[in-house]
């Protein structure tokens, strides 16, 4: 079987099944997992699935662009940001990573804290301002058009001269064995380089995040200090994230 046809079979059971498990698929076709590995490689590489341990994954929703991910568990991400506001103490440094749920935070910020707001992202410092009177710091660095977020070196090194209470983390994808994901290998530099030089870091988890895997790893769950859910979110994968890490509703 040519190359072609075995990724056109990859793509039918990522599609009928949700996943794809390298060595089954080798046995199925009597081909070495070796090539089925490589298939997959490239299938990630162009885009088309999450490579993970022994297999593979379909790209999760919140892997999207920003602009796609907008309209996207928006009344999940609303709860979310509510519950994330109220760990928010008076006089502290916060820093807001880019994402559509951190955008939620900002419209709820409280008024008269003698907050400071960092950020790697324009689109959140801009909505920082419009709707608090905190002080505004922005991180500079190449602006990633994918998710709009400063990366790269100039990011980076600013970034070491950083300090804050708390880092309020936004990934695309959490899961109980594979930890934190996101989709951008540089902007999960990022975000690692950012949690360092925080006192605390909680992840924001709207329902669509919860148990989804992308392909680039940010953190694990024991380097955090909490995972913020919607308190109507059911998932059973909550449970064992909460065997992990504190899980705050």
């Amino acid at each position: 079987m040519l190359s072609a046809q075995r990724k056109d079979h990859l793509r039918q059971i990522l599609r009928r099944d949700g996943r794809v498990v390298a060595k089954d698929v080798a046995a199925d076709l009597g081909v070495s997992e070796d090539s089925i590995r490589r298939d997959l490689r490239e299938l990630a590489d162009a885009g088309e699935l999450v490579r993970v341990y022994g297999g593979a994954l379909p790209i999760p929703p919140a892997d999207r662009p920003v602009d796609q991910r907008a309209s996207l568990a928006t009344e999940s991400k609303e709860r979310v940001a509510r519950r994330a506001v109220g760990l928010i103490p008076l006089n502290s440094t916060i820093v807001l990573d880019a994402g559509t749920t951190t955008l939620a935070m900002t419209r709820v910020l409280p008024h008269g804290a003698d907050l400071t707001v960092i950020t790697p992202s324009p689109t959140i410092a801009l909505a920082v301002a419009e709707h608090s009177d905190a002080r505004v710091v922005i991180i500079g660095g190449e602006l990633s058009r994918f998710s709009m977020v400063a990366s790269g070196p100039l990011a980076m090194e600013a970034v070491q001269h950083l300090a804050a209470d708390l880092f309020f983390l936004g990934v695309t994808g959490i899961d109980p064995v594979h930890g934190l994901t996101t989709g951008n290998l540089d902007d999960a530099a990022t975000k690692r380089a950012i949690a360092a030089r925080c006192t605390q870091t909680y992840v924001l988890g709207s329902e669509e995040k919860i148990g989804a895997t992308s392909r680039c790893p940010v953190l694990d769950l024991d380097a955090v200090s909490g995972l913020v859910v919607d308190p109507h979110d059911t998932s059973p994968v909550i449970g064992a994230l909460a065997e992990r890490v504190s899980v705050l509703r």
